[in-house]
């Protein structure tokens, strides 16, 4: 099965199979070319039949990508039962490689078409010369049973060796850019994993992503096709592209839909160049305080426009640029609840 687009990238490609107490490491592909395309598209499908969503989204990228091959796709789902998120990846693995399926439960999407809840699948799509993706998988961070109240101690020991473990785990190259974590580390308890990212990739590396559904059952964070509970995965992208990241914290309505316009604006400003795709991890609590889910992505388009591929997904807990009194770290990205962590790739 061809997994890139090159021999050379075909022979850079590693998979090992993720076995108890072990991290599986992917490369899925690899940069070639400073000024190649980065090809970055976004499909959602709404059914109550999960097969029918996830190959109906899948089918939707597949036709948006063209003739570009996949590098990894993303995925963010809304089933509501184990049994129907497996269904809904299999719909998915129909039409893709299971090797290239990462993603994790979550509470609802948004992309540029609109907002999507209950029983939903939308993919990212990741391709194109200019930009390399690699994974990572840590899937036993033996921390799902610890509570911040009763294990204060272990919570963080385990914690943070589970974000040393996936950080160097993860195949590297010198243009690394961003790291996209999906855990089952809802907030605060996604913080201990951050600081334990940094603590191999630094405190100043671009990290954003957010935590699965923490709803018994649905926990789950996907690995080339697989289902992991109690777990975390990494994907790396690197390239010759920009990183602009903001983050901002909210609580009600009026604040949610304004913090969100105003992350969007900052990000657009830091980037200093043109926007090829945006990605937004959002807190589900900022969900609960809305009257209506689109003003919140109506703001955010009022910034980017209506074209830009958006990827947005509502979590338990957001990774990015902390927007919290609280939160005094020196570091870039922090592991908070109830922000919206907004990221632009451009050129």
């Amino acid at each position: 099965m061809k997994l890139s687009s090159s021999p050379a990238l075909a022979a850079g490609l590693c998979v090992l199979l993720a076995m108890t107490g072990w991290a599986a490491e992917t490369r899925l592909s690899a940069p070639v070319a400073a000024d190649g395309a980065i090809v970055i598209e976004i499909a959602t499908a709404d059914d109550l039949d999960p097969v029918a969503a996830g190959k109906a989204a899948a089918l939707a990228l597949k036709a948006r990508m063209g003739e570009t091959e996949l590098h990894a796709v993303l995925v963010s789902e809304c089933f509501e039962e184990k049994e129907l998120k497996q269904a809904a990846l299999a719909g998915i693995a129909s039409v893709f490689p299971k090797e290239r399926i990462f993603g994790c439960a979550t509470y609802g999407s948004f992309d540029r078409t609109g907002c999507h809840d209950l029983d939903s699948v939308t993919l990212l799509g990741i391709g194109g010369d200019g930009v390399g993706v690699s994974a990572a998988l840590t899937p036993n961070l033996d921390s799902a049973a610890l509570t911040m109240e009763d294990d204060l101690e272990l919570l963080t020991e385990r914690l943070q060796k589970g974000g040393r473990t996936l950080a160097q785990d993860i195949p590297k190259s010198a243009e690394d850019q961003l790291l996209i974590v999906l855990a089952d580390a809802h907030s605060p308890k996604n913080q201990f994993l951050v600081e334990g990212l940094q603590q191999t990739l630094g405190p100043d590396f671009p990290i954003t992503g957010g935590s699965a559904n923490k709803n018994v059952g649905q926990t789950f964070v996907y690995y080339a096709g697989e289902m992991y509970e109690d777990a975390a995965m990494a994907l790396m992208l690197s390239g010759a592209f920009k990183v602009a990241m903001a983050g901002r914290q909210a609580q009600s309505n009026d604040a949610v839909i304004s913090s969100a316009g105003e992350a969007a604006a900052e990000a657009k400003k830091n980037l200093g160049g043109e926007a090829v795709a945006a990605l937004a991890f959002n807190c589900a609590g900022r969900k609960g305080r809305l009257d209506r889910l689109e003003d919140e992505l109506t703001a955010i388009q009022d910034v980017i426009g209506a074209e830009l591929p958006l990827f947005g997904c509502y979590c338990a807990g957001e990774v990015g640029p902390a927007d919290s009194a609280e939160h005094t770290t020196d570091a870039l990205s922090s592991g908070v609840g109830w922000h919206i962590m907004f990221t632009l790739l451009g050129r």
